[in-house]
């Protein structure tokens, strides 16, 4: 009886435990993770996994690189920023908004040109002095703004090594971020767009017609780092995503990972 009671007593404790940590988690306040948009699909799986093996909760936040980081700057309470090129990640780490220490360049993607999926246009082949303004015809090609948006600055890299740029830019379509040139395309309000991969391959009113030559731009890597002034969360979280859990969920949605060695 004795022993039996014992075994109660600790079974008891065990409980006591479990419910004191999930109590803790469910009191920690959420990780707040500032992405670019075009990872939205992908990084919200991500969250849901690791949110489900730790019970940490993750709140993403998805826009251009560029304007994520402008908001850190003013002080917005980020705790992981994500960006889709090195520039913006550069930026903040000369103005000390990021913690360097804890960068890591995460995922690749491709620049692709796409059209409305009941577009006549079929596979194109992009070359120096492909005639991209006339493929428009009387339309325009939308993109990320090209003074700051990491698709537009891809983009316009893309369309000036084609020797290209003076007759495509009056043609182009202008949006704040990556998905919302995605959106434009896929209402067949432009007949055409400069995107990434992977928002092509999550948008099924759309198709890819062509690839630029990955050698057209500066390679597209999205490196990841904790803020500043990021909760200790923030650790486990990049840990998460430099791991076997995570590679897989990427690659599924068209990113190149880009870590070496996954734990």
């Amino acid at each position: 009886m004795a022993r039996h009671k014992r075994r109660l007593s600790v079974f008891a404790a065990a409980l006591a435990i479990a419910a004191s940590l999930q109590s803790a988690a469910a009191q920690t306040p959420p990780l707040v993770v500032f992405a670019a948009a075009s990872m939205k699909n992908a990084l919200d799986d991500v969250d849901a996994a690791f949110s489900k093996q730790t019970g940490l909760k993750v709140v993403a936040s998805y826009a251009a690189s560029s304007a994520l980081m402008k908001q850190i700057e003013q002080g917005a309470p980020a705790d992981v920023f994500i960006s889709a090129d090195a520039d913006w990640m550069n930026y903040g780490a000369q103005r000390n908004l990021i913690n360097s220490a804890t960068r890591v360049d995460l995922l690749g993607n491709r620049l692709v040109l796409i059209a409305p999926q009941e577009s006549k246009i079929d596979h194109v082949t992009i070359a120096p002095g492909f005639d991209l303004a006339a493929l428009a015809g009387d339309g325009r090609i939308a993109t990320g703004d090209v003074r700051a948006v990491p698709a537009g600055l891809y983009a316009k890299a893309a369309l000036e090594k084609l020797g290209i740029w003076k007759a495509v830019e009056p043609k182009l379509a202008m949006a704040e971020n990556v998905r919302a040139a995605l959106v434009l395309v896929a209402r067949a309000e432009a007949p055409l767009g400069i995107v990434y991969e992977t928002d092509a391959k999550v948008e099924p009113r759309v198709k890819v017609v062509g690839v630029f030559p990955a050698d057209s731009h500066p390679p597209i890597v999205y490196p990841a780092a904790a803020t500043a002034h990021a909760k200790t969360e923030a650790a486990p979280y990049l840990a998460f995503l430099r791991s076997s859990a995570a590679k897989p969920i990427f690659e599924s949605y068209g990113f190149s990972y880009l870590i070496k060695t996954a734990p």
